[in-house]
């Protein structure tokens, strides 16, 4: 990829990482990035550890992962960290993963404040132990009134749930005369789904070569860019982000028209 720096004409990949951000800064950032984070186990087993040892190596990926994103001016970073389908795995696995989160909101939350980022959480939390609730709503609560990057965790989330409860909070609206028939639209439906007040994903990210949404904003994604990569969770780096940002930035974002493709 070639971009024009200070008059020349440079090959991007032979710049620094400070040099592509800087250039990445001068086009169009993501808003709101949202992560699928895949291949915690997989990297474990290739080097004959368990496969709690990939989920507590990812976790370290995602701390370096929002610094990074912060940096990089993007306003809201999405991570898939729990699916509803998750409860089917090994119950020392979820009872690993459950204290992932108060590790993780326990030692990064003074930096968090520091660099004024903001915890939020999409998904069913009555489901979750009563560590892993207590140490989200206390982020939450210690970090309500920053304004920078919100990181945002999807936490016993799954997008076809999200979707059914907000036609029920529908349905029971029109029945209470709150709604009529006609006023349920698609901005309706995007009004009562848990991310009612975020942007819609500019760009969605999934590690490990797996190349679907296992039931991940399904409503959310309908016009986001995809990019996906071979790497596998714990192996993404500040440059893997990057790579995905300056992707984004060569697309061309129509939304179902002919921007820049005009035709007389």
């Amino acid at each position: 990829m070639f971009k024009k720096l200070l008059g020349k004409q440079i090959n991007i990949d032979t710049l620094s990482l400070e040099e592509r951000v800087a250039i990445a800064k001068n086009e169009p950032i993501p808003a709101h990035v949202a992560i699928i984070m895949d291949g915690n186990g997989r990297w474990a087993k290739k080097r004959a550890m368990p496969r709690v040892a990939g989920h507590h190596e990812g976790m370290k990926t995602v701390r370096k992962v929002t610094r990074f994103a912060s940096d990089l001016g993007i306003k809201v970073l999405t991570v898939y960290a729990f699916s509803t389908e998750n409860w089917k795995r090994p119950k020392p696995e979820v009872d690993f993963l459950m204290r992932l989160p108060v590790e993780f909101l326990g030692s990064f939350l003074p930096e968090m404040m520091e660099r004024n980022v903001r915890v939020e959480m999409i998904g069913d939390p009555s489901l979750l132990p009563a560590h892993t609730q207590k140490a989200l709503f206390e982020a939450m609560e210690e970090t309500k009134y920053n304004t920078g990057l919100i990181l945002n965790f999807a936490l016993n989330y799954g997008s076809r749930s999200e979707m059914v409860n907000a036609m029920k909070t529908m349905l029971q609206k029109v029945q209470d005369g709150q709604l009529t028939m006609q006023d349920i639209t698609e901005e309706c439906l995007t009004s009562h789904l848990m991310t009612a007040h975020l942007p819609e994903p500019d760009l969605l990210i999934r590690t490990s070569g797996e190349v679907r949404l296992s039931n991940f904003m399904l409503w959310q994604l309908a016009y986001t860019e995809f990019w996906f990569t071979d790497t596998l969770w714990p192996d993404f780096s500040e440059e893997n982000l990057l790579k995905a940002v300056e992707n984004y930035q060569k697309r061309n974002r129509r939304y179902g028209g002919l921007k820049g493709e005009e035709t007389t």
